[in-house]
């Protein structure tokens, strides 16, 4: 009987793909066990190359669209849809990632997740009811402004103004009215691949840790401190709803929190999605040996990295076989 060997690894960031990985280990394990089953599973966290991962380990077909960058600016942007034809599988930083503008443009004032939005309109526009969306990389810190708008929903000035949805807006926000928000984005479920469970505002927030690499300087990191704090008051005043403290609500510049209190999204551990979406407990049924790796072991790794579910799992597997032979 053929051994069954399953490669499951997370990408080694900066240097190679975890669909190139699964590659590089299915020839060194067929070099010298050429019977072997190899069962090639490459994985994510949620975070960079959760798209290219979900299409190679769980079929489906990619989309192309034109979408608005963190600038406004046109850019050509992909997400899946999954073989189902029902899950759309999207990173907000294909639309929104910090990678799509010039290093001399980050300005997280100016810019938007109206693109995401788009995104997401898409995969509306295609029938999907599940969506996926990992909310790693932005180059933003609008609080999911641009990405609502782009679904609907308006923000409102103290004059009255629609505001478009920018950093910079979030200030100045006195109303939101979800009168517009597409329709059928209530008759889909959300699943947002977090891998980081910043608050929205505080030492820990969106702004104050992740502001400065998206270009915050000292005084643009406070007036967009004050303006996610402006937006969760809102929201706690409209809709009875206190996002603010909620962990991954900061993540992505807030967008979590968006996510959160106008779409009802579930902001889950990237790796536990992802495994989900693989059927990776299925796959792994029968196999005597399992692969997996990342491009760093550190103190993180046991905190809901790919190796810490890999294994979680591989545990479960080990502890079903060892029930079974206690019965004979």
């Amino acid at each position: 009987m053929a051994i069954k060997v399953v490669c499951a690894p997370d990408s080694f960031k900066g240097s190679i793909s975890a669909v190139d990985v699964v590659l590089a280990m299915e020839e060194g394990i067929k070099k010298y066990l050429p019977s072997a089953l190899v069962e090639k599973i490459p994985l994510s966290d949620g975070g960079e190359g959760l798209v290219e991962t979900l299409l190679a380990s769980a079929g489906g077909t990619s989309q192309v669209i034109m979408v608005s960058n963190p600038l406004g600016e046109p850019v050509l942007s992909e997400y899946v849809i999954l073989k189902d034809k029902k899950t759309a599988v999207m990173e907000m930083a294909a639309a929104s990632g910090l990678p799509l503008i010039p290093q001399a443009e980050h300005n997280p004032l100016k810019t938007t997740t109206t693109g995401t939005g788009e995104l997401v309109k898409n995969a509306l526009d295609k029938g999907c009811s599940r969506i996926i969306m990992g909310i790693g990389g932005s180059a933003t810190n609008d609080g999911g402004m641009g990405m609502a708008s782009a679904l609907g929903i308006r923000f409102f000035d103290a004059e009255g103004n629609i505001l478009a949805g920018k950093g910079e807006d979030l200030i100045k926000i006195k109303k939101i009215d979800l009168k517009g928000l597409d329709p059928r984005i209530k008759k889909v479920k959300i699943q947002v691949a977090c891998d980081v469970n910043n608050p929205l505002t505080g030492p820990e927030g969106a702004t104050r840790v992740y502001g400065p690499q998206k270009g915050a300087s000292e005084e643009m990191v406070e007036v967009l401190e004050r303006g996610l704090k402006n937006l969760a008051e809102i929201i706690k005043e409209q809709f009875n709803l206190d996002v603010e403290d909620v962990p991954g609500a900061g993540a992505a510049g807030g967008l979590g929190a968006a996510l959160l209190a106008f779409f009802g999204g579930e902001l889950q551990p990237g790796t536990d999605l992802v495994l989900q979406a693989v059927s990776f407990s299925e796959r792994i049924e029968g196999a005597q040996l399992i692969l997996t790796g990342e491009g760093k072991l550190d103190k993180q790794t046991a905190h809901g990295k790919v190796i810490a579910g890999v294994c979680r799992e591989a545990g479960k597997k080990g502890n079903e076989s060892t029930k079974k032979e206690d019965k004979f």
